[in-house]
């Protein structure tokens, strides 16, 4: 019984790694999907999928609290996707984007 609980404490910081994210979207109308993941402890990232007939202009805002905000830029084809992320200097403790899409 003793070395169950001691494999299960031993585990319990691989569970707690995960970060909240918070996305707030302007999709003007375009057909665009969002998955987000906590990369690591200092790094998110986002992945878009274009589902519409037109190609769109996104751009995607990192916010991590008082460091300054990453921005990344894509341009997507109908029927593909597009990975972004950013990397920060400290831990992320909750993570914010911005998603702004436009039609090209």
């Amino acid at each position: 019984m003793k070395k169950i609980c001691c494999v299960l404490l031993a585990m319990l910081p691989l569970s707690a790694f995960a970060y909240p994210i918070d996305v707030e979207k302007q999709l003007n109308g375009l057909k665009i999907d969002y998955t987000t993941y906590a990369t690591d402890y200092d790094m998110g990232s986002i992945t878009l999928n274009n589902y519409g007939d037109k190609a769109a202009d996104c751009k995607v805002i990192f916010r991590n609290g008082p460091e300054s905000p990453r921005t990344r830029r894509v341009s997507i084809e109908p029927g593909r996707s597009a990975e972004l992320s950013a990397k920060f200097s400290r831990k992320i403790i909750k993570l914010y984007l911005t998603v702004t899409c436009t039609p090209k």
